[in-house]
């Protein structure tokens, strides 16, 4: 039998989307904005719960919008607007909001004929353009193919289904931990798995749904405390950024009701915990009505729990007193550059404890300008504990030999890794130079124990330990611009009832960098930064222990909570 409906959720589907969908007001918008707006507006009307149901207001206003949405499309049917031109993928965005909205209009009667027709024309343009067009980013092959099937859903053509295939036969780009390879949250909950799903649905396979419940157990072990999801091992752009849980909502929601999975339900609740305000969730009810079912009973969460990604080389572990998170996955040691696409921060450790929250913690070295500290390697040495090595290395150049010599004294524009010139650099015999840093975590019920040895020449490094706004650094000594500095005194960090607690020792190498030492005590991104007056630096309270290498020291991370002082 099945579970009956949970009308308090659909209620506040409802809601959520009668606050988005005001058919008075004045929208002047981007198309894949105005067409789901369309699409909530459609929805409204056709819900029983909405103040808008069976709305004149509503129709006009749909109507308004579709007309503003045909005139942004193109002469190629494909939609004007953002920095990707003539985009089939962005195009698909809105074809998806398009399709969606027809099949609501088109189930709703004669009142929305006008609505249906408008929907069908624009989809109907688009079609040629989405059959024939490419995508650049992995996500795109989903969303592209999520189009093709809607479209084939509303109009069936056979053309549109043998394209998704050919899209689906590359194979689905997720890897043995349950990760799409960009491993990032924004575009597995609101490309990917929504369109996986919708495709499973469409074609028939369920090996799509497969992929995404494989994604969405991942991602159970990436929810932090504050009710976000982790991205600092994320290939985009959300890898320097907070996101919330809540667009996984319908994802986890209906696949709790489908396969009756405690730890989903869990999820779901927990992202709805500060309510539902997603104005696209009440179409989402009429297109799929098992979101409307009660969810199952929820499974308690387990304590302590570690889960280790290798494929990310990313580590959890979460307790009643500390949630922390090890990172050693990214790429740029093996493609030595700074690159959309690539996963990029520098961040290799985070702390929750209640309030009190350290957002990040990351080494830079002054070693030829190359960069902070990025693990090229993560080993897992026993449970709870982790080494993150990484070893750089950079070269002067000895004379040409001389059978690559030119007269001229024009010679190629090469690139060594860290500059470029017209030098041949790989013609040339190489002084290497290299320095090695590894940082062992191991990771405790309340906190962490770091062991970092920092070897190679004498040079500067700096660990910044950013803490959360919320609070103030007590023990260390202030060096203003939001910045203190630590030594080997302790330090508390507190924010209400909650503390984490930060000691250093230095176990071989000189004395620990005073304030005084403002030229060691800060954050260096590297050169792909700085040359273009970037920088990838973090916000926050900015917490220095700094000193001039080769050094090895341990810093012990503690965290107490009000739960534990309870």
């Amino acid at each position: 039998m099945p579970a009956p409906i949970d009308h308090e959720f659909v209620r506040a589907a409802a809601l959520a989307a009668d606050r988005s969908a005001d058919p008075s007001a004045e929208f002047i918008e981007p198309h894949r904005a105005l067409a789901r707006r369309v699409k909530t507006m459609v929805a409204a009307y056709r819900s029983p719960e909405s103040g808008l149901h069976g709305s004149e207001r509503a129709v006009a206003a749909a109507l308004t919008h579709l007309r503003a949405l045909r005139s942004a499309q193109t002469a190629s049917g494909l939609f004007a607007g953002g920095d990707n031109v003539q985009s089939p993928p962005d195009s698909a965005f809105t074809v998806n909001d398009v399709c969606d909205a027809h099949v609501l209009a088109a189930g709703a009667g004669p009142e929305l004929a006008d609505v249906t027709a408008a929907l069908a024309e624009i989809a109907g343009a688009a079609t040629e353009s989405l059959l024939a067009g490419g995508v650049h980013t992995p996500n795109h092959r989903w969303e592209l193919s999520a189009a093709l099937a809607r479209l084939h859903r509303s109009f069936p053509d056979d053309r549109l289904l043998v394209r998704a295939e050919g899209w689906l036969a590359e194979g689905v780009d997720i890897d043995a931990d349950g990760l799409y390879s960009e491993r990032s949250a924004v575009y597995a909950s609101i490309v990917t798995n929504p369109a996986l799903l919708l495709l499973a649905e469409v074609l028939g396979r369920t090996d799509l749904a497969d992929a995404v419940e494989r994604n969405l157990t991942a991602t159970l072990d990436l929810i932090r405390p504050d009710g976000t999801v982790e991205t600092v091992h994320s290939r985009r752009q959300d890898q320097r950024q907070s996101f919330a849980l809540w667009p996984y909502l319908p994802h986890y929601r209906l696949l709790a009701i489908r396969t009756g999975r405690g730890d989903f339900a869990r999820a779901a609740r927990l992202a709805a915990a500060d309510g539902i305000h997603d104005p696209d969730l009440l179409a989402q009810t009429l297109l799929t009505p098992d979101l409307c079912r009660a969810l199952p009973a929820p499974d308690a969460e387990k304590l302590p729990r570690e889960r280790y990604l290798p494929t990310a080389r990313l580590a959890a572990r979460a307790s009643a007193t500390a949630h922390t998170v090890v990172y050693g996955g990214s790429d740029v040691p093996e493609h030595r550059r700074i690159r959309s696409g690539l996963a990029c921060n520098p961040t290799f450790l985070r702390l929750f404890a209640g309030a009190a929250v350290l957002d990040a913690v990351r080494l830079s070295r002054g070693f030829f300008d190359l960069g902070p500290f990025r693990a090229a390697d993560m080993r897992r040495l026993a449970d709870g504990r982790y080494l993150l090595t990484e070893t750089l290395s950079a070269a002067y150049y000895q004379p040409l030999p001389p059978d690559r010599r030119r007269d001229d004294g024009a010679y190629r524009m090469a690139d060594e890794g860290r500059f470029s010139a017209a030098m041949a650099f790989p013609d040339r015999p190489r002084d290497e130079v290299s320095h090695t840093t590894r940082v062992q975590v191991d990771l405790r019920e309340d906190g962490a124990d770091l062991r970092i040895d920092i070897s190679g020449p004498p040079v500067p490094w700096a660990l910044e330990l950013t803490f959360r706004p919320g609070g103030e650094p007590q023990g260390a000594v202030p060096l203003g611009d939001g910045s203190w500095c630590l030594t080997t005194e302790p330090m508390t960090y507190r924010v209400g009832d909650d503390e984490i607690r930060v000691e250093a020792a230095v176990e071989t190498g000189e004395p620990l960098a005073g304030p005084d030492r403002r030229d060691v005590l800060r954050y260096d991104p590297g050169q792909d930064y700085t040359v273009v007056g970037g920088t990838d630096a973090t916000t926050g309270n900015r917490v220095y222990i700094g000193g001039r290498g080769p050094h090895t020291l341990t810093v012990a991370l503690r965290a107490t909570t009000s739960g534990m002082k309870d």
